[in-house]
């Protein structure tokens, strides 16, 4: 325990508290989220069981929107779907989304690694 706070005093003093992007708590950000998650619901008809997960993530490769956000939600508790929206999250609008005769597409049979769009 002395050999950390020994270090710590070392440590020069931070402004601003360590800040993840995927952690952000921000009242807007997160009514953003949840947002696209009630429109998901709707726009895709989907059960009230039905989990669904949105996210915002950053991408670095090239040609990709700096943040984009991913949509992933599971039918009959087992079947895994998702879908990406080239924008942040609070930028996302209900027309953005898919209609509900487009949810077998979404269908995700194998684990996305990520490698395509």
């Amino acid at each position: 325990m002395a050999v950390a706070a020994h270090i710590a005093e070392k440590l020069p003093a931070r402004r601003a508290p360590l800040r993840f992007g995927a952690f952000r708590q921000e009242s807007e950000h997160a009514r953003a989220l949840e947002q696209v998650r009630n429109w998901t619901r709707e726009s895709l008809t989907l059960a009230d069981d039905d989990t669904v997960l949105v996210s915002e993530v950053a991408c670095a490769r090239p040609g990709c929107p700096p943040l984009e956000t991913v949509v992933t939600f599971w039918t009959g508790g087992t079947e895994r779907h998702w879908f990406k929206l080239f924008k942040p999250v609070a930028e996302v609008v209900f027309d953005d989304l898919p209609p509900a005769w487009l949810k077998d597409a979404l269908y995700a049979a194998d684990p996305v690694d990520g490698a395509c769009c």
